[in-house]
């Protein structure tokens, strides 16, 4: 059953996280990171979809100390929230909230995988190439997967952005990481925009989501 948990990040804060035990035998755990949006309703949705594949999934609250429990609307004002708080949370910090949830995943014994969506796709990218002890990791349209992309993950890593995306120039994020680490796949989905992976009727695309998700479940079943 789904709980919200308290795991102590490096500074000793305190914060937040969504956790769900696997429903199916246990394959492993997932750190599922958050868009900008907080731990909002999608996050969940998602981290009940990884537990029913069979991975022990958790989602750190990453604005914790900046607004307890903060979750936004997908509406312009939800968005300045939403922007704010990502760009008052030094990625370090956020980086290592997610170590943390790693120990708390890797205690349970088997890998730990990551998966990020918007915020958290940069986050995802940064923590292959960051972070010690994860398996593998799945980064979903990150706007700042271009500006790292000479960086050099340290496990199997993919890559899905949106054809449409305004903000993410597809051909030149793909160009930049193919310079830099040409072995890991950037998947373009075509007629996808950005937050494809959210069900909020103004983003989702079926069609791309569940591709990329059955890439990314074959990508944490192989690590």
């Amino acid at each position: 059953m789904a709980e919200t948990i308290k795991l102590a990040g490096a500074d000793g804060f305190e914060f937040a996280a969504y956790h769900e035990p696997a429903f199916t035998p246990r394959k492993g755990g997932v750190i599922v990171i958050q868009e900008i949006f907080g731990i909002d309703p999608h996050v969940r949705a998602d981290v009940e979809r990884w537990a029913k594949m069979g991975y022990e999934a958790i989602a750190p609250s990453l604005y914790d100390r900046r607004e307890p429990g903060f979750t936004a609307d997908h509406d312009p004002d939800g968005l300045k929230a939403g922007i704010a708080h990502a760009m008052g949370t030094p990625m370090e910090q956020a980086l290592g909230d997610i170590a943390a949830c790693r120990d708390f995943l890797a205690g349970h014994g088997g890998k730990v995988c990551v998966v990020g969506y918007c915020y958290g796709g940069s986050l995802a990218w940064l923590s292959a190439g960051k972070l010690e002890g994860i398996a593998a990791a799945s980064s979903y349209y990150g706007s700042l997967v271009k500006a790292n992309a000479s960086m050099k993950p340290s496990c199997p890593v993919i890559v899905h952005l949106g054809r449409t995306d305004p903000g993410i120039p597809a051909d030149e994020v793909t160009a930049a990481v193919a310079e830099a680490n040409p072995e890991v796949p950037v998947y373009i989905y075509e007629g996808a925009g950005h937050g494809f992976n959210n069900e909020s009727p103004e983003r989702y695309n079926a069609e791309a989501a569940d591709l990329a998700r059955h890439r990314t479940l074959e990508l944490f079943d192989q690590a």
